[in-house]
């Protein structure tokens, strides 16, 4: 079985940015990698992922929505993540189940029971190895997006906020699982962290010391 590692965080957190660096730093120390992302990652994933980010008249209820991603997530795990764990391939994925708790959960008012319940029909049971949260305020992480462009970075400061406030409780609950990064810091420093971490949970590796940055 491979190694499974996912990355949390809010809107404008560095998610995207430092899975890429982390995916770039496994190449060159020749680790059999997947990157992948949520909603998304399949055909079916992309089609869920435009209903669900784009700006509409129509609300979607939380239910709905909850159901939608967990579309996505079972396709993601059945097409992709599974058969490359079972490959023995590194998977790196930008959200997965903990992005539901706190957005559907902290953020929408759902019940967590149900969540739990409806990621772990979707996933099999499958949970990752490691958990990567980039924490920053929501004023600093909707201040990096240059516009606000889908449903979930149009939300109030109040849903960020629970949103955050969902991640560090969820991180506190299972520190051995969870890296807390502080997402304000320079993006090589956190990359470095990341890779610190990541290097510890694969020790065949002859690890380069310098971690270089497009």
């Amino acid at each position: 079985m491979g190694l499974f590692i996912t990355f949390e965080g809010g809107e404008g957190c560095g998610k995207s940015t430092q899975s890429r660096l982390l995916l770039k730093k496994l190449e060159q120390q020749n680790v059999p990698v997947v990157l992948t992302h949520e909603p998304g990652g399949t055909a079916l994933g992309n089609e869920l992922r435009k209903t669900l980010k784009r700006k509409r008249d129509s609300s979607i209820s939380p239910q709905a929505e909850l159901f939608l991603l967990a579309a996505s997530r079972a396709q993601l795990v059945a097409e992709v993540i599974r058969p490359a764990l079972e490959e023995g391939k590194v998977v790196l994925c930008d959200r997965f189940t903990h992005s539901t708790m706190v957005y559907q959960g902290y953020g929408r008012g759902l019940d967590f029971t149900a969540i739990k319940m409806v990621n772990n029909m979707a996933t099999k049971n499958l949970n990752p190895d490691l958990i990567i949260l980039l924490d920053i305020s929501p004023e600093q992480g909707l201040a990096r997006k240059q516009s606000l462009k889908d449903r979930f970075e149009l939300e109030g400061l109040s849903f960020h906020r629970r949103v955050r406030e969902g991640y560090l409780k969820m991180a506190a609950a299972e520190p051995d699982r969870w890296l807390v990064i502080d997402a304000s810091l320079p993006k090589r420093k956190i990359a470095e962290i990341i890779w610190d971490r990541v290097s510890q949970l694969l020790p065949n590796l002859s690890l380069r010391t310098e971690f270089p940055l497009p």
